[in-house]
């Protein structure tokens, strides 16, 4: 832990990563979850079982909280920034299974993306907010495309939308999903990756998709 967070941050640090992880696990167990994917491509996750080798993932950090609780317990490396909120978020995601990388494109990007290429090549899944830390919102950030590009992978994009959830004032606008809700999960990809800068328009249009199915599955159930 960083020695000029304050006493009260401190006491954070170690309480709220442990109630968040609390409610997550009580809100998340009452949710029921259905996938979307583009033809040709199955879901990379399904009831808690990684259906593929490898892979560079990414979604919009207003999804962060239910990725979170579906996601949980599978080894999957998350990109984190070295911030205190970033602090916070590495204990909760190591409370639920994950193994965070920290960096982000503006603040130790270059080991953030070592580390990210490390989980890959040791066939796990890296996953990164695409517009996080901080957006600005539904702006995708090159790191996803950057890791595609040195393993050679495709970039999957996935969103979550609940039928019913709160939504919170922050800059992400982020979703607590109303218990008993249904989420949906959709999925896109891109190409393999062999330039990650020509690759960004591919991968914001993968991640737009997958909010266009989400928000258009919901439409059609009312």
């Amino acid at each position: 832990m960083k020695s000029e967070y304050s006493v009260p941050k401190r006491i954070a640090i170690y309480v709220l990563p442990l109630l968040a992880t609390a409610a997550l696990y009580l809100i998340g167990s009452t949710l029921r979850f259905e996938h979307i994917c583009e033809e040709g491509m199955e879901p990379g996750v399904v009831a808690g079982q990684k259906k593929n080798g490898p892979g560079a993932y990414c979604f919009w950090h207003r999804s962060l909280l239910i990725a979170a609780y579906y996601f949980r317990n599978l080894g999957i490396t998350t990109l984190i920034s070295r911030s205190f909120d970033g602090e916070l978020t590495t204990r909760t995601t190591e409370l639920l299974g994950f193994k965070p990388a920290r960096g982000s494109s503006s603040r130790g990007g270059v080991g953030g993306l070592i580390a990210m290429e490390a989980a890959w090549r040791e066939g796990r899944i890296a996953a990164f907010t695409s517009d996080g830390p901080r957006g600005p919102r539904y702006v995708a950030k090159p790191g996803v495309a950057a890791l595609a590009e040195r393993t050679g992978d495709h970039v999957t994009a996935f969103y979550l939308l609940p039928q019913r959830a709160w939504e919170l004032p922050s800059w992400d606008r982020m979703l607590v999903p109303k218990p008993f809700s249904r989420v949906v999960i959709t999925w896109a990809k891109t190409a393999p990756v062999s330039d990650a800068e020509a690759a960004m328009p591919e991968v914001q249009a993968a991640l737009n998709r997958c909010v266009e199915m989400a928000e258009q599955h919901w439409a059609g159930q009312k």
